[in-house]
């Protein structure tokens, strides 16, 4: 049993179920298979809450809300506000940062521990067998069996393999927010989501910033039109995108700062920063459970594939969350436990086919998307009708003086039903809500059309919006 901690004393112990990892579904998971009556145990290496509340979503959330407080206090004059100047304390952005990290944390830490019949394990697991696993605690080992395991790991960021690259002080998307120094030249591998928005906050912050992304256009997954809006915007701001850039070496300089040599369509080019941020993706913390003990199968790159229920291979086996390599974020996350508690727990039949995966990035303006792309659509050999709007037409941004970016939605030309849609705007992921919860219900595009929307609000515009698909 568990100490006033959770921390068994045995050597040796038998449960119902284990959860390795602490995160967004593991967390709630392990605790409903409690209260279910569940003898459970929940191992974790690290921190409480996994990446979103660690490392992930909640503290780039919190320094995004400075940097944008610095951005507006700086436009303050647009709106008829007198001003001095604007300056950043990266330490007590920090401060913040930490302490609401802290708050979150601390609060899941004490649910979990107050949670009858749940053992948290501090340490890191590796299977010996199926369905057994071994965790190494300070002068012993600790032996765990259960009837069910679900794996939770997560995910690390990547290291590009480039050459130089052990010979600089690179940062991650973990060790750049515990800068107490604003970069004067921050060099970026990386036009994904999380390179932007580390890209425009410490630009707002202060430095100067170059973008290197190897694609032709920023953001893969998004339609053109999309991506090519926000490398607008962001040059725009500021910020100097360079496309088709392949990271050939680096090398530190003899006054401390970093020798960047970019491949371009021109040629090769050296660029000089004072930091380099590598943005190039994530990789499933795999490599150190000994999956070999299991038969536990993994594609090329580590991640666990699983069916719609969840299952791995392995018969008592189940992966949630990023490490079964699907979209990496943390409502996804979290209705995998969802599904896992109603088959699991409730003896229903959930599957992860057919959700609607709604996602936002946290750039200003706001990027959300929900359903099929354009070209995902037109790929799929569907018939669409494309609606478009500029968000310079909408009254609310212009009143708010946020007009930077457009509306975009893809519905069924033979059926009205809303496939996709995409705002590059002010309060973007408030506005795909509204639409996602209209594709919920399936409701055709017509429902939005003919709505009656508080005015002025943002949801108006989507009666224009639709309205066009008429004309």
């Amino acid at each position: 049993m568990g100490n006033a901690k959770g921390q068994p004393m045995g050597t040796q112990e038998d449960y119902d179920a284990i959860i390795v990892g602490a995160g967004q579904g593991g967390g709630p998971l392990a605790s409903a298979l409690a209260g279910a009556g569940r003898r459970t145990a929940l191992i974790e290496r690290e921190q409480i809450g996994g990446t979103c509340i660690n490392v992930g979503c909640t503290p780039t959330k919190t320094m995004i809300a400075s940097a944008r407080v610095a951005h507006l206090s700086r436009r303050a004059a647009d709106y008829g506000v007198e001003t001095g100047s604007v300056s950043v304390d990266m330490a007590a952005v920090r401060e913040r940062k930490r302490s609401i990290v802290e708050s979150f944390r601390s609060s899941s830490e004490k649910r979990i521990e107050e949670t009858r019949g749940l053992d948290l394990i501090r340490g890191e697991a590796r299977f010996t067998g199926p369905r057994a696993l071994s965790i190494d605690l300070p002068g012993r080992r600790l032996e765990l069996t259960a009837d069910q395991v679900v794996l939770d790991v997560g995910t690390r960021p990547s290291l590009q393999p480039l050459p130089g690259l052990d010979r600089v002080r690179s940062l991650d998307s973990t060790s750049i927010m515990e800068l107490d120094v604003i970069p004067d030249h921050l060099l970026v591998l990386g036009g994904g989501y999380v390179g932007l928005e580390f890209s425009q906050m410490f630009h707002r912050f202060g430095s100067r910033v170059t973008v290197v992304q190897r694609g032709t256009r920023l953001l893969a997954r998004e339609d053109d039109d999309v991506a090519d809006a926000t490398a607008g915007i962001l040059r725009e701001d500021g910020i100097e995108v360079l496309l088709e850039a392949e990271a050939c070496a680096v090398e530190p300089s003899s006054d401390g700062d970093i020798w960047l040599t970019v491949q371009g369509p021109n040629g090769k080019d050296l660029l000089a920063g004072s930091h380099l941020l590598v943005a190039v993706g994530r990789v499933p913390n795999t490599d150190r459970l000994a999956l070999d003990k299991t038969g536990l199968m993994t594609d090329e790159k580590g991640f666990i594939p699983v069916d719609e229920r969840l299952a791995t291979n392995v018969p008592g086996i189940y992966a949630i969350g990023n490490v079964t390599g699907g979209p990496a974020f943390t409502h996804i996350s979290y209705d995998d436990f969802r599904v896992l508690r109603t088959n699991l727990i409730d003896g229903g039949d959930a599957k992860t086919t057919g959700r609607l995966v709604p996602y936002t990035v946290f750039t200003h303006p706001q990027l959300g998307r929900v359903g099929l792309s354009e070209s995902e659509a037109r790929k799929q050999g569907r018939a669409v009708r494309i609606a478009t709007m500029p968000m310079s037409d909408v009254a609310r941004a212009i009143e708010v003086g946020e007009t930077r970016g457009f509306l975009k939605a893809v519905v069924d030309a033979e059926n009205d039903q809303i496939l996709g849609f995409a705002v590059l705007g002010l309060e973007g992921g408030e506005m795909m809500a509204a639409v996602q919860i209209a594709m919920m219900a399936k409701l055709p595009y017509t429902a939005l059309r003919d709505g009656i929307f508080a005015h002025p609000t943002l949801a108006e515009s989507l009666n224009t919006l639709f309205a066009s698909l008429d004309t």
